[in-house]
């Protein structure tokens, strides 16, 4: 019986396991998993380089308005952020990342992680995010980071939540906007949780 010399069989061994991550999210990190209220999810990207964006996710001329092309800046003190940014908060226990769009856009599908509390909603949950109702309106001294998101470039249901945020008193330096939403997180193959 002829034995595979060591450094054949090592191949073997740890062909298949590297092969298994063609499309990384960096370099650094071919994947990673975020704790849910579900559980643990593993975000990656999809692994097919032929895949394209198809159905609504794929159009790109939108009426305006109401589809208009948001300010890269959200409000003033307010930081706009990309995927990395945006996957260092779903790992953050204090972060809570809001999917501010209606709830039938949340239920087809969002970002592992994510709450859903629509931009008209928001203000109202201000108590899920660390303030406090007082007799001026919100004490929010113990507000968490948050990093909120929508349908894309376009879409003003995030910027809008975060200018009334802001206008109930959540400081405005706590809130993150991923301006890219589910329309850049589909476009670069990341997972999505729930819908299609």
């Amino acid at each position: 019986m002829k034995t595979i010399p060591l450094t054949i069989a090592l191949i073997l061994a740890v062909g298949p396991a590297m092969a298994q991550t063609v499309v990384g999210i960096t370099k650094d990190m071919p994947t990673t998993t975020i704790e849910t209220d579900s559980g643990q999810v593993k975000i990656g990207r999809i692994q097919d380089p032929t895949h394209e964006l198809a159905g609504e996710w794929a159009l790109t001329s939108r009426a305006c308005p109401d589809f208009c092309i948001q300010p890269h800046s959200a409000a003033q003190g307010v930081t706009t952020i990309g995927e990395l940014e945006l996957i260092e908060l779903l790992k953050n226990p204090d972060a809570v990342v809001i999917d501010s769009r209606t709830p039938d856009w949340f239920a087809g599908g969002t970002i592992p992680g994510a709450i859903n509390i629509p931009y008209t909603y928001v203000v109202d949950e201000l108590v899920q995010l660390g303030c406090e109702p007082d007799f001026d309106g919100w004490d929010c001294t113990a507000a968490k980071p948050v990093a909120l998101f929508c349908n894309g470039v376009w879409c003003g249901q995030s910027p809008t939540a975060i200018r009334n945020m802001i206008g109930a008193g959540y400081p405005a330096d706590r809130i993150f906007y991923y301006r890219g939403g589910m329309q850049v997180w589909r476009l670069l193959g990341l997972t999505v949780t729930g819908g299609t």
